[in-house]
């Protein structure tokens, strides 16, 4: 709606941004269909995205913090006292398959550059021997620069992916390791 004004998905408390859940279990926080032991389980997604939503549109001045409010027959059990471990976990194995995309991506760059590489390499040669073979007419013209611009083209991919696509893993990566990290508190309500 127009005019009106959104809250951030967090609250400022002394030096810390608090980010708040408020549950009725334990269990309310990860994916109901993961069989994973306590400490291995998967974060619900609405979970995880409200969570990285507000670390991401916290100020980096601001010391975040989660905050888990529950009732308090839950807040005192062992599952609740395992939650920070658990949510830790949870985003050190997020960080480690961010790392692992960024290793793919650039891998996956390295194979696109050898290939661009071979592909502008051949269409210069293949250039080069028809500026030699063919006589110089309009045709030939438009065939060597023909040429010239899909070898080019060939390397747009690589080019892309040294240059730009590699940015949000390398984001990902640093916004799950600081998560794998960020204080958790269990409060009851």
């Amino acid at each position: 709606m127009s005019g009106e004004r959104r809250h951030p998905p967090y609250r400022v408390e002394g030096d810390a941004a608090l980010i708040e859940l408020r549950l009725d279990s334990v269990a309310q926080i990860f994916n109901s269909l993961d069989p994973a032991p306590f400490l291995a389980k998967d974060l619900d997604r609405d979970a995880e995205e409200w969570i990285v939503g507000a670390i991401t549109e916290l100020p980096e001045e601001r010391r975040p913090r989660i905050v888990i409010y529950l009732p308090t027959s839950e807040a005192q059990s062992p599952d609740a006292q395992g939650l920070p471990a658990a949510i830790h976990n949870y985003f050190a194995y997020r960080a480690e398959a961010a790392a692992r995309d960024l290793r793919l991506e650039f891998e996956r760059g390295r194979i696109s550059l050898m290939i661009g590489l071979a592909f502008l390499a051949a269409c210069t040669g293949l250039r080069e021997l028809l500026l030699v073979t063919l006589p110089g007419n309009v045709f030939q013209r438009g065939l060597n620069e023909g040429l010239l611009i899909v070898g080019w083209v060939a390397m747009w991919r690589p080019l892309e992916i040294y240059l730009y696509d590699w940015w949000p893993h390398r984001r990902r990566r640093r916004l799950f390791e600081r998560l794998a990290v960020i204080d958790i508190e269990v409060r009851t309500v």
